[in-house]
């Protein structure tokens, strides 16, 4: 059996054998990778050849360049913009500043407003003067502030024009009650000095006890130990 088979291997009636070299497979990875880069450079040429020959590339060059300009221009509105931005916001905030001293100052106008009225109606209280000394008191007010301070206003006048300075003093007495009993005070220990140049107007606090009751209030101007005027005011 064995001889057979031997002999057939042998003779013409054996199988045909055919003999081939085999590469390593890292030298056929190699080869199969030049061939696809061939092939892909070759594709990469063959487009841009149609390209060219299409003249997409000049377009596609001039549309850039277009685009470039306009991103550039886009760019120039933006800054413009921001800066216009910045300029109207700087505004806002000066004007802002602006209407806040406006503010301050018509609350200011107001307050010499209010003062400007409280003398107006000082002035429009006056008693007018009667007789022929040149120096006067024309005004006398007093009232109560709190249980324990009265105020008092005066205005000395001289009648004269160009008369000369007058140096005196000023006196105010405070008369009343204290406890069912007569009671009086002064707005300070001593006569005020005074300095009349046409006229002078004073005003000030006294402290009186809760309990006392005013009644009237007396103003002197006093020269020496002589009276130079004097108003009375009943409360």
């Amino acid at each position: 059996m064995r001889f057979r088979l031997l002999r057939r291997r042998l003779t013409v009636s054996a199988p045909m054998v055919s003999v081939r070299s085999r590469l390593p497979l890292p030298l056929r990875w190699l080869l199969g990778a030049i061939v696809l880069g061939f092939s892909g450079a070759l594709a990469v040429w063959a487009f841009e050849f149609g390209k060219d020959i299409a003249g997409l590339d000049r377009h596609a060059a001039q549309e850039l360049q277009q685009l470039r300009r306009e991103v550039q221009v886009l760019r120039a509105n933006l800054n413009e913009a921001q800066s216009v931005s910045n300029t109207s916001e700087s505004l806002l905030i000066a004007e802002r500043s602006a209407q806040e001293q406006l503010m301050m100052q018509i609350r200011q106008l107001q307050t010499d407003n209010q003062a400007l009225r409280s003398d107006l109606g000082f002035f429009e209280r006056l008693i007018p003067g009667s007789g022929t000394d040149a120096l006067s008191i024309r005004g006398l007010q007093a009232e109560r502030v709190s249980d324990t301070q009265l105020r008092w206003q005066v205005l000395m006048m001289q009648a004269s024009k160009n008369a000369p300075d007058f140096k005196g003093a000023l006196e105010i007495t405070f008369v009343g009650t204290l406890a069912g009993k007569p009671w009086t005070a002064t707005q300070a220990p001593a006569p005020q000095p005074v300095l009349i140049k046409g006229y002078l107007r004073m005003e000030g606090l006294v402290d009186v006890p809760a309990q006392a009751v005013v009644k009237n209030v007396t103003a002197k101007i006093l020269q020496g130990s002589s009276v130079r005027s004097m108003q009375s005011f009943n409360l």
